[in-house]
C-alpha cells in the first residue's frame, strides 16, 4: 500500500469550463475581484484603515483605474450588474480621495479619466 495520495478525479461537478461561463459573469467576477483588492489596498478591511498593514495607495490607484476601465468599457453588456458595480467603484474612488494626504484635483483621481470627476 502506497503513502501517495490518489490523484483527483478527472472531472469535478463544481468546476465549469471557461467556455460555459457567460461573458457577463466573467466580467462581473473580474470587477468584484478588482473591487475587493482595491478595498483591501485602501485598508478598508481593517478596523482603522489608516493603520492597516495592507494599505498601499499606489496599488489601490492601479486597481481602481483598472476597475473603472473595465466597468466603463463593458457597461452596455452588464445590464442589471452595471449599477451596483458603478456604485462600488465610486465608493472606492471617494475612499481613495479621503485617504490621500494630497488629494488629486477633480477629474484626475484614479479611474476618473474613464468615469469623470468624483466628488
Amino acid at each position: 500500500m502506497s503513502d501517495q495520495p490518489s490523484p483527483p478525479p478527472p472531472y469535478s461537478p463544481d468546476v465549469r469550463d471557461l467556455e460555459d461561463i457567460p461573458s457577463v459573469e466573467v466580467i462581473s467576477r473580474a470587477a468584484v475581484m478588482l473591487l475587493s483588492a482595491g478595498a483591501e489596498r485602501l485598508g478598508l478591511a481593517d478596523a482603522d484603515p489608516a493603520t492597516s498593514p495592507h494599505r498601499d495607495l499606489d496599488e489601490a490607484r492601479r486597481l481602481i483605474t483598472a476597475l473603472a476601465g473595465l466597468i466603463t468599457a463593458s457597461a452596455e453588456y452588464l445590464g442589471l450588474h452595471a449599477g451596483p458595480l458603478r456604485d462600488g467603484l465610486q465608493s472606492l474612488q471617494k475612499a481613495f480621495r479621503e485617504a490621500s494626504v494630497v488629494p488629486d484635483p477633480p477629474g484626475q483621481g484614479p479611474g476618473e479619466k474613464y468615469t469623470g470627476p468624483v466628488y
